[in-house]
């Protein structure tokens, strides 16, 4: 499967692999311990997949959850959420990805338990840090994804130009014609 990566960073991304938050039925694109798997590898986090089974997917599912309560919290302004910390914090003190440097340049390895650590470490980072004021909305309305505006203006609008940012556009348009 070819998962997307708009939002500029992987914890970000993993968070988008629930899409469509607000509208009644969320699109779910880690329905199996295989589809994890494919997301670590297609991610960048591990080189190949580590056998995700039930388990693991359930703990990556919750720690998604908590990833996107501290960035829900931030965007809004609101203090950080104390459940949604400790089990970042939880998953951030996990034993991380180990990384081998090759002939062919490097390799990341670690089994199913290992990877959300690096996640969880990358959120630590972002929320608590610069890149905090970073953090936008896709401006498509059916969009839930959130990303890191690193645009020189810092007015970027969309999750990705060619699909919301193009939505939106062929919208606007339409518009026009019709008024």
């Amino acid at each position: 499967m070819r998962h997307v990566f708009p939002c500029g960073t992987p914890a970000l991304d993993f968070v988008g692999t629930l899409q469509a938050r607000r509208a009644p039925a969320p699109i779910e694109r880690l329905t199996t311990p295989g589809l994890l798997d494919s997301w670590f590898v297609e991610s960048g986090l591990l080189s190949r997949e580590p056998g995700s089974g039930q388990a693991d997917l359930r703990a990556a599912t919750a720690l998604r959850e908590a990833i996107y309560a501290l960035v829900g919290a931030r965007l809004a302004g609101r203090p950080l959420p104390a459940v949604a910390v400790a089990a970042v914090n939880r998953q951030a003190a996990s034993v991380p990805v180990t990384m081998c440097l090759g002939a062919t340049g490097t390799s990341r390895y670690g089994t199913a338990g290992q990877a959300p650590a690096d996640l969880a470490r990358a959120t630590v980072e972002m929320v608590a840090g610069a890149e905090a004021d970073l953090l936008r909305e896709c401006g498509h309305p059916d969009c839930t994804h959130v990303y890191l505006d690193r645009s020189r203006g810092r007015r970027r609008e969309w999750c990705a130009l060619r699909t919301c940012g193009n939505r939106a556009k062929a919208a606007a348009l339409r518009a026009r014609r019709r008024g």
